[in-house]
């Protein structure tokens, strides 16, 4: 209650510093994850033709509880944005 209108504003910019680097930090961890999912998957139906199917719908599967996860972290950030 006793701080002056600078420091409020000071406070208020550090949260949403904090807010868009913690959403960076979310999608770089996300597309690292969802490209390595990719890259091995390619690898493994090449290895392995006759297992493309089940391998390519694990793979799509798992990209896409990345990318739910992803999406909720996302929103947490921009929540965190006020």
């Amino acid at each position: 209650m006793a701080q002056e209108a600078g420091e409020v504003a000071a406070v208020s910019g550090g949260m949403n510093l904090g807010a868009a680097f913690g959403a960076g930090l979310v999608i770089i961890g996300a597309a690292l994850g969802i490209g390595r999912i990719g890259g091995q998957a390619v690898e493994g139906m090449s290895r392995q033709p006759e297992a493309a199917g089940n391998i390519q719908t694990a793979m799509i599967i798992s990209a896409a509880l990345i990318e739910g996860a992803t999406f909720f972290a996302l929103i947490v950030c921009m929540l965190f944005n006020k």
